[in-house]
């Protein structure tokens, strides 16, 4: 999944090279997945062509060997979601799996195409979803429409194992300590410390549940740091802890994670099918995503009142170009077509029929993620302007 972080490593300039963006609609499962990869192929050869008109042969094939290689990679094509971008310069290659369609499209210019991205990636009901138990992780991402588990970034633990290593509970002790079944009472015999075989768990104050305690503590530690290094800050998405219930508490007292929300989801994330989890995620994410946007709306008017606030675009345009603009609100169905000027802000109005016309919007957007602004998708029935955006700014 692309992070906002990746999007503004997208959008820097200074890029060498020529770059290549791709953009193809994906399927999640066979039959409808088997044309993926032969239409992923076919905009590559597009790209090539056009790469062939002004570029060295030697460049050329060094910027398109990965996506060669990702075309012929079977598996990477069997586990597609609903869109694919893929993005490949002499130093950069980056492939991100989309949960909503786009167009099929092969650009190759001096900077990268990100346009498609800009409305996916600033949605304001986006979030995820840690799973978590004494023995492992699991990490979600989504919104209320679709729910996809990502990958672990490298150098966050998967399982207990990654952090204590040999220092694990047996495994006896370890089923009876995760919630999964009930605790075992009066079997066999309680010995003490030190690793010692213990027929039976209970949570009183033994040692052998203060060593599973303790254990417990430095996991949930470590997990926490290491998730909020490199998923929740990069992505600046709110984080859904689902858990059993016993493990809130003891995983919210050791956590620094400044997008960790409460409540959480008090159950076995095991238990649930993959769409039950996205619907009860919702139903945690949704009063906090409504309280957001009250928030953002409030800022607004209060920005608008003083002078630091506008909805009018050629007058955010500007703004823009001067790196004024702080938050960006904008409508999620709306398009304005038309160029903008990215130097001076100016605008001009024209029709989307008309190849060098653009969305103004997204070119707005654009200007004000490069210039470190904040960007926010927002349905239309709450957009507190009629116009399609609303600008708060910095100064």
């Amino acid at each position: 999944m692309l992070a906002l972080r990746d999007l503004k490593e997208l959008l820097s300039a200074g890029r060498s090279g020529p770059c290549v963006s791709i953009y193809l609609p994906t399927h999640r499962h066979h039959p409808d997945n088997q044309q993926d990869p032969i239409r992923f192929r076919n905009l590559v050869r597009q790209a090539a062509d056009s790469l062939q008109h002004d570029r060295p042969a030697a460049l050329s094939a060094s910027v398109l060997a990965r996506f060669h290689a990702l075309g012929e990679e079977t598996e990477f094509w069997n586990h597609t979601t609903d869109g694919l971008a893929v993005f490949g310069a002499p130093d950069l290659f980056r492939i991100v799996r989309l949960q909503r369609s786009v167009p099929e499209l092969a650009i190759v210019a001096g900077s990268f195409h990100v346009k498609p991205l800009l409305r996916i990636v600033q949605s304001a009901d986006r979030f995820q979803v840690l799973c978590v138990n004494r023995r492992d992780i699991r990490l979600f991402e989504g919104s209320r429409d679709a729910l996809d588990e990502i990958d672990l970034a490298e150098g966050v633990p998967r399982t207990a194992t990654d952090v204590l290593g040999d220092e694990l509970p047996e495994p006896s002790s370890q089923a009876r300590s995760y919630g999964t079944g009930p605790a075992a009472s009066g079997a066999g015999s309680n010995r003490g410390a030190g690793g010692a075989k213990s027929g039976g768990m209970h949570h009183g104050h033994g040692s052998k549940q203060d060593v599973i305690d303790q254990q417990t503590e430095r996991f949930f530690r470590a997990v926490d740091r290491a998730v909020t290094e490199h998923h929740s800050q990069p992505s600046g998405l709110p984080l859904i802890l689902a858990a059993l219930p016993e493990h809130h508490a003891p995983f919210r007292s050791v956590s620094h994670n400044a997008q960790l929300i409460a409540p959480g989801l008090e159950v076995n994330p095991e238990a649930l099918s993959i769409d039950e989890l996205r619907t009860r995620a919702w139903q945690v994410m949704e009063p906090v995503y409504l309280e957001r946007l009250a928030g953002l709306v409030e800022r607004f008017g209060a920005a608008r009142t003083s002078q630091l606030g506008d909805d009018r675009l050629p007058q955010v345009a500007a703004a823009a170009a001067a790196g004024r603009v702080g938050t960006l609100l904008i409508d999620a169905q709306r398009h304005v077509p038309g160029r903008l000027d990215p130097a001076t802000g100016s605008t001009r109005t024209g029709t989307l029929a008309h190849p060098e016309v653009d969305d103004m919007l997204d070119d707005l957007a654009e200007l004000v993620l490069a210039k470190g602004g904040e960007i926010v998708i927002v349905p239309a029935d709450r957009m507190p302007s009629a116009t399609g955006l609303a600008a708060i700014y910095r100064y």
